[in-house]
């Protein structure tokens, strides 16, 4: 497995695929690498030679923002939103869908399991 930015990348599939498992890189952004490395898209990681995946090492660090430096990026993002007291903070805080999606039925990815109120028993 070659190792790039922190992130183990299958050896046995095309670079273009490969190059997604990297947390902030997407089909879009691996085409764009493989275009300015010039590096073919169907060639697979094991094929690699040293200098491509150095190359493609560097194109991205330099370029991108990715995996621990993206995931706080956007946690701080978050934690702002929630410091300010705007909508989206308020949402984000109690676990609620934050781009005005239905709340009242569905929704329940965000909010978890359904939690049973009250029951009146028999009398």
């Amino acid at each position: 497995m070659a190792r790039i930015a922190g992130a183990d990348i299958p050896d046995d599939k095309k670079v273009e695929i490969s190059l997604t498992y990297i947390y902030g890189i997407g089909p879009a952004s691996a085409k764009q690498i493989l275009e300015t490395t010039q590096i073919r898209p169907e060639t697979r990681v094991r094929d690699l030679a040293e200098h491509e995946v150095a190359r493609l090492r560097e194109t991205i660090e330099s370029e991108y923002t990715i995996e621990g430096d993206l995931r706080r990026e956007i946690a701080m993002n978050i934690k702002r939103l929630m410091d300010i007291g705007s909508y989206r903070g308020l949402r984000h805080r109690r676990g609620l869908p934050i781009r005005g999606q239905r709340s009242r039925t569905n929704s329940r990815t965000r909010k978890g399991p359904r939690r049973t109120i009250g029951r009146k028993g028999k009398k």
